[in-house]
């Protein structure tokens, strides 16, 4: 992973759409612009699954089998999640840059923290629950 954010470092620089260090005043303005260009490609990845679903209910409608369709939607929308993933993990990237963090070694020391985590899982009780 700190090749590719080295490389998206490098890409973004090129490209001067890296996040300002220029003065407080012109990071908080690149900061905020940054954010709101995440959240965007967040709601894009949100876009996607909405189709997703929509195709599903789409196909059931015409007398798919409701696993084959959601297969399909699957397999639909997979090239465009895969971009807008991409062009999240891209702006991440400048914020972990910019931060002066390795996001491989937050994202290793995160699973440790989770693992020792003794909380109820939500993820998991769903999934129980649907079974």
């Amino acid at each position: 992973m700190i090749n590719i954010q080295k490389e998206l470092e490098k890409f973004q620089l090129r490209k001067g759409w890296e996040i300002s260090q220029e003065c407080a005043d012109k990071s908080t303005e690149s900061l905020l612009l940054n954010h709101m260009l995440l959240t965007t490609e967040i709601a894009e990845i949100a876009e996607e699954l909405r189709k997703m679903l929509n195709t599903v209910y789409s196909l059931v409608e015409d007398g798919v089998e409701k696993e084959e369709a959601f297969v399909r939607a699957k397999h639909e929308i997979a090239e465009d999640i895969g971009k807008e993933i991409a062009d999240s993990i891209a702006y991440l990237s400048k914020f972990a840059t910019f931060f002066e963090r390795d996001m491989e070694k937050d994202i290793r020391n995160k699973l440790v923290e989770i693992d020792k985590r003794d909380k109820p899982n939500l993820q998991r009780r769903m999934k129980e629950e649907i079974r």
